[in-house]
């Protein structure tokens, strides 16, 4: 058997377990297959329940690495790193658990803050940096970490007691769907829930709207109070007028 055939043969054996392929290594390598697979197995795991901690603590041991095995039968690694591996878990989890919303969205923003942990860096506009601005041309530039996450359940308080090692409160649905706006404020990610309206706006100065285009639809006090809270939080990474 070639070396690349061999190679093939040894990965759809890792991913699929197929007795047939198994048996292609003969009889005397069937003990060693099962201690790759073992290792395999563990590793990725042991990568999910890394990338996951808050979601673990959550659901219980038994039932993560329940999921996890699932997703492990149903999803191959397909990138040159592990860092790829488990950001469709929400996915896995969406199917396993069609009545707790909050456990996939729970996953989402664990995956969501961790990716935002690692993006570009940007240095935020401060309130010194306005003093020249044209509002009537304006773009605003949103940090490169920037996200918004749409959400049905209190899954950001879920998260934030867990994280701070409180107890959790149950999961609830909200009145109507919201939002969580990720990104990374120096070195720590960061997420808040915003009202629809904050969310539509955020999206349009994403897309490349004028803050005059934004402010035509938002009254002056609230366009007002979402560029001082963007300010605040350190959202905008450049405001800038078309030459």
């Amino acid at each position: 058997m070639r070396l690349l055939a061999l190679q093939q043969n040894f990965r759809e054996w890792l991913t699929s377990e197929a007795a047939d392929t198994a048996a292609q290594f003969g009889e005397r390598a069937r003990p060693g297959l099962g201690v790759y697979l073992n290792n395999y197995r563990a590793q990725l795991l042991a990568f999910l329940s890394a990338s996951y901690p808050v979601l673990r603590a959550w659901i219980g041991d038994a039932a993560f690495e329940s999921a996890a095995a699932t997703h492990i039968d149903s999803v191959q690694p397909h990138a040159w790193t592990l860092d790829a591996y488990g950001l469709d878990f929400a996915d896995t989890l969406e199917h396993l658990y069609p009545a707790d919303p909050e456990v996939p969205e729970l996953a989402r923003l664990e995956r969501d803050l961790a990716a935002a942990f690692v993006g570009l860096d940007a240095a935020p506009v401060v309130p010194a940096d306005l003093a020249d601005v044209d509002w009537d041309t304006a773009l605003i530039s949103l940090v490169p970490t920037f996200k918004l996450l749409p959400v049905t359940t209190n899954v950001g308080a879920i998260w934030s007691s867990i994280a701070n090692g409180e107890n959790p409160p149950s999961a609830a649905r909200l009145p109507e769907p919201a939002s969580l706006v990720i990104w990374r404020h120096a070195l720590t990610p960061r997420f808040r829930t915003v009202t629809a309206e904050e969310a539509r706006a955020l999206r349009r100065a994403q897309e490349g709207e004028s803050f005059a285009s934004l402010c035509a639809t938002l009254s002056p006090e609230t366009a007002g109070s979402f560029l001082g809270q963007w300010l605040s939080d350190g959202l905008i990474a450049c405001i800038r007028c078309p030459s």
